[in-house]
């Protein structure tokens, strides 16, 4: 029954608007359930933003949640644990997890859901361990959760714009006694991320499907695996964010211009650029002014570019200077390698600077 049965799972995709970047990387990820042949679709809290997003999103939830080929599990999270008042509809093949008590089973799976709830401290071991009594011995056990996962490294960023609250805090350890196979969870944001249970299984964080904020960086993933393997990230071309630092080197030979024309070739085509750049320039070698320089380079990241930090600085007076051209020359002829000649170069850089300030 089991026999190369997959999975696809998310989480975190914080629907606002029909027909924005967000609804359309779920409409991509149904094709790619299809692409791939999954027989269920797993989202794992915060499907919507806010519950009012549920409610003008519905009647298009229940069109591409319908006739898909496969069942579609969700739980309530965080932002949307007012979406799924009982009784309402979410199209033919949907199936929401409300109560930990009532799992889906389809063929030799068994699938529980422990939603969002605003609880901490032993409420929470208390719940699984009541969970460990109905587990089944005779099929694979997954638990769908949304939470923080407090074994993880993990920054407050991790989880978007949530706060400084604790949000349904798990450990490892809590799920040491449970027979459970797979732990596929959902509100850690920033990438794919697992750990092995102690009994063998996977706790499992797939990242949000498409960037939410400036906080996640790179290419955007989903856990695609079949039952009785390990999970697996699969790379989506979903719009992202992505980080690009330069730092200009006033004793290099390429031009700054051609610098940053190289760095944003291969960047991908739906990626937002967070562009940073450092270090210094010679404006008499380069033939150009600062101000002429930022021009070109926003020229460049016109469409690209959705925040920039210039921070280079033009030093060419510096760099004309007898004293200093005297330590260049005697460092240069000294046996430092090369990463330690820079640092000494920007060393004395950054003291001539406060020393003309």
């Amino acid at each position: 029954m089991l026999s190369k049965m997959r999975i696809l799972h998310t989480a975190d995709i914080h629907l606002r608007e029909y027909e924005d970047d967000r609804w359309k990387t779920l409409k991509k990820l149904i094709e790619i359930g299809q692409e791939k042949e999954v027989e269920i679709f797993i989202v794992s809290g915060d499907l919507f933003d806010k519950g009012i997003d549920s409610e003008t999103l519905r009647p298009r939830i229940r069109e591409i949640f319908s006739n898909n080929g496969f069942k579609i599990i969700l739980i309530p999270g965080n932002h949307d644990r007012e979406s799924y008042k009982s009784g309402m509809y979410f199209g033919e093949d949907t199936i929401i997890l409300r109560d930990l008590n009532e799992p889906f089973e389809y063929k030799d799976l068994m699938i529980w859901g422990l939603p969002f709830e605003p609880i901490e401290g032993e409420k929470i071991p208390n719940k699984l361990r009541s969970l460990a009594n109905n587990l089944t011995t005779d099929k694979k056990n997954i638990l769908l959760y949304h939470g923080e996962l407090l074994d993880a490294f993990f920054s407050r960023k991790d989880f978007g714009e949530e706060g400084e609250g604790r949000y349904m805090p798990v450990k490892l350890s809590y799920f040491k006694d449970l027979n459970v196979d797979y732990v596929l969870a959902g509100h850690f944001h920033s990438k794919f991320d697992m750990w092995k249970l102690e009994k063998g299984g996977y706790f499992v964080y797939p990242g949000s499907p498409i960037s939410i904020t400036k906080r996640e960086i790179g290419q955007r993933k989903v856990n695609i695996f079949e039952v009785g393997k390990p999970p697996e990230e699969y790379t989506l071309n979903t719009p992202h964010f992505e980080e690009v630092v330069i730092e200009f080197d006033p004793f290099g030979e390429e031009n700054p211009v051609e610098i940053v024309k190289e760095h944003l070739q291969g960047v991908h085509p739906k990626a937002s650029i967070i562009l940073t750049i450092k270090g210094y320039i010679n404006s008499e070698k380069i033939k150009m002014s600062e101000s002429g320089l930022v021009r070109q380079i926003r020229e460049i990241t016109r469409r690209k570019s959705v925040e920039e930090h210039l921070e280079f600085r033009d030093i060419h007076t510096i760099l004309e200077d007898d004293l200093f051209k005297s330590f260049i020359k005697k460092l240069e002829q000294s046996d430092y390698d090369e990463e330690k000649k820079k640092q000494m170069r920007d060393i004395a850089i950054r003291a001539m600077m406060r020393a003309r300030s």
